[in-house]
């Protein structure tokens, strides 16, 4: 990447930063495929922890070489958890340079909307934009009575709008719809989520099934705070008849892996889009800020790490439980989850061409 030539080995954190992207580069080379220029696309999502917010202090440079570093090995990425203020998005791409390019939403009105964004960063040298970009907005709905005229009813809007854009690689037409979708309470269908996943779903359906609709791949994505593939928030994608593959259906996406927040699901048209059977998240933290590097961040952390809000002096184990807090506001308390599709159907193309009736 070109901010590479920024860090410098004659410093203690730009050699440390130096040391681990070696480390980082060589885990990534071992379980994310090659890209390719034809035949795949390596799509992946990621909730970046409130990127950022400030709320443990702002990133460390060092932490925006690693995110980049992660992205870099995808074709395209959606990130949820975007701020309104952009200059982390800004930042993170000025080190991944020029090749790639970003969309994103504006924020969500409202407290429950958190100042977040949704965006898309993608490598223009592979993908281009397909022409629709939208954010979701319910339709209002219709009452009808058996006197009177119609009524038009504001439908109840999502607490962060989705944001749905078409794109375009190599033979393949596509459209993404990413979500986060709202947590509330620590259960596992609290019905507001519930309610929210059904609504997206159901939404895309029926766009899905519109015959004016100009292509039949949807892929929808992101941080939909699904405890688990056996919860009604799951049986919601897949009643709008979205199918989460195979190869994605067991991996659980929060730090601690024991939660299936981020997911991604598809409604395509199986003879001209899939997936190679290649899926996997990627757990950064066995290599960066990891559990035995506390002391070695404590300067970075700041007086928050030796004292707490009232001023007394933190237990090594409260010190501890900061770190580790603290860590996922450098990084993120999710997993990036990817998936390679295969987007060159030259074969399956020739063939039909030699079925009677297609030449």
């Amino acid at each position: 990447m070109p901010f590479y030539k920024a860090l410098n080995p004659d410093t203690p954190i730009g050699r440390r930063t130096i040391e681990k992207l070696l480390t980082l580069r060589q885990a990534l080379d071992g379980a994310i495929p090659q890209r390719t220029l034809e035949e795949t696309l390596l799509l992946a999502t990621w909730n970046i922890r409130e990127f950022d917010s400030g709320k443990y202090g702002l990133r460390t440079p060092e932490s925006y070489y690693y995110i980049a570093e992660i992205i870099a090995r995808f074709d395209l990425v959606a990130v949820q958890e975007v701020r309104e203020e952009l200059r982390a998005l800004d930042h993170l791409r000025q080190i991944l340079g020029s090749n790639w390019d970003c969309f994103y939403t504006d924020v969500t009105e409202g407290t429950q909307g958190n100042g977040e964004r949704m965006a898309f960063l993608y490598d223009n040298r592979k993908i281009s934009p397909g022409g629709l970009a939208s954010q979701m907005v319910m339709p209002p709905m219709e009452i009808r009575t058996k006197k009177g005229p119609v009524v038009f009813e504001p439908a109840k809007q999502l607490v962060r709008t989705p944001f749905i854009m078409g794109f375009k690689s190599g033979w393949t037409k596509f459209t993404l719809t990413t979500v986060h979708i709202y947590y509330g309470d620590s259960t596992k269908d609290n019905p507001m989520r519930v309610e929210e996943i059904n609504k997206v779903a159901q939404f895309l359906r029926k766009k899905s099934d519109d015959p004016s609709e100009s292509t039949k791949n949807l892929i929808l994505l992101g941080d939909f705070n699904i405890f688990s593939p056996e919860d009604v928030t799951m049986k919601a994608i897949h009643d709008a008849g979205f199918i989460v593959p195979e190869e994605l259906q067991d991996l659980p996406s929060n730090i601690a892996r024991d939660k299936f927040y981020d997911q991604i699901a598809f409604r395509v048209r199986a003879d001209r889009f899939g997936t190679t059977g290649k899926a996997g998240v990627f757990d950064f933290f066995d290599l960066v800020f990891r559990e035995d590097e506390e002391l070695l961040y404590a300067d970075d952390m700041g007086p928050g790490y030796l004292t707490n809000t009232k001023g007394a002096p933190r237990t090594d184990k409260e010190k501890t439980r900061y770190y580790r807090d603290w860590r996922t506001h450098q990084m993120s308390d999710h997993l990036p989850m990817w998936v390679e599709l295969r987007i060159d159907f030259s074969d399956e193309y020739l063939q039909r061409l030699l079925e009677p009736g297609e030449g």
